[in-house]
């Protein structure tokens, strides 16, 4: 609680420091899984997702975002709810960087928030980043995340994405169940008007006690994920 606490005050008081120089902007997604670095958070099965962004001029970015979940019987949870702030900037066309905080909130549920923090650098049409959390879902253990990505163009306005990450830390090592594992996602984009559709191939199979889950409940197995989302406000075309 403190952790979001802290957040929230850090995020009222750049924003009442900067209000006038901002840009509001929100995105809803409909999804055939909810994907969570190579593990289902929805048992495989539709999420819808949704968030509300608020961007400075100076790079300061604050917003939320939101998800159904599905972990069966383990916490009482249904929805995912997280706050971020970050800060973002460098050359348009050179390197870039993103720092910031999440905060990790499962409304109803049995002690699963936790915040993590981020930092990443980005060239052109590849970026990567570190997330590091000092109390992962609340395991009171350490746990840290590499990634990294790329977006690559293709011909009609189609798009490739690649992505391979690679999770590991005290979490990982010390506790039952858990091992480090990579996670990796092959996709195919294509903007159609307001509109941005993916299909991706999902693997987060190399963790092994995970694969086969009944239900597929936080099952790693890999999968194709299809999605469409839309941000607002809509633009001319």
């Amino acid at each position: 609680m403190k952790h979001i606490k802290w957040l929230a005050a850090s995020v009222a008081l750049a924003v009442s420091g900067a209000a006038v120089a901002g840009e509001w902007s929100a995105t809803v997604t409909a999804t055939s899984d909810y994907d969570f670095r190579g593990v289902t958070q929805t048992s495989q099965n539709p999420a819808l997702q949704g968030s509300v962004d608020w961007a400075a001029d100076n790079g300061l970015y604050v917003g939320a975002w939101a998800s159904n979940v599905d972990f069966d019987d383990c916490c009482d949870e249904s929805v995912e709810l997280d706050v971020y702030a970050g800060f973002a900037g460098g050359a348009e066309d050179g390197l870039g960087y993103d720092v910031g905080l999440v905060y990790y909130t499962y409304p109803g549920a049995d002690d699963l928030d936790y915040p993590e923090f981020w930092a990443g650098i980005s060239y052109g049409m590849f970026d990567a980043k570190l997330w590091y959390s000092n109390d992962f879902f609340a395991l009171d253990e350490d746990a840290y995340y590499i990634e990294g990505n790329a977006t690559l163009p293709l011909p009609a306005d189609f798009g490739l994405g690649l992505h391979l990450g690679y999770s590991d830390g005290n979490a990982f090592d010390r506790l039952p169940g858990f091992q480090s594992y990579f996670d990796y996602s092959i996709g195919v984009t294509k903007s159609l008007g307001h509109f941005d559709l993916e299909l991706k191939w999902v693997d987060g199979s190399d963790w092994k006690d995970l694969n086969d889950q009944p239900g597929d409940v936080l099952s790693s197995d890999a999968r194709v994920i299809f999605s469409v989302s839309t941000t607002f406000p809509w633009g001319g075309e």
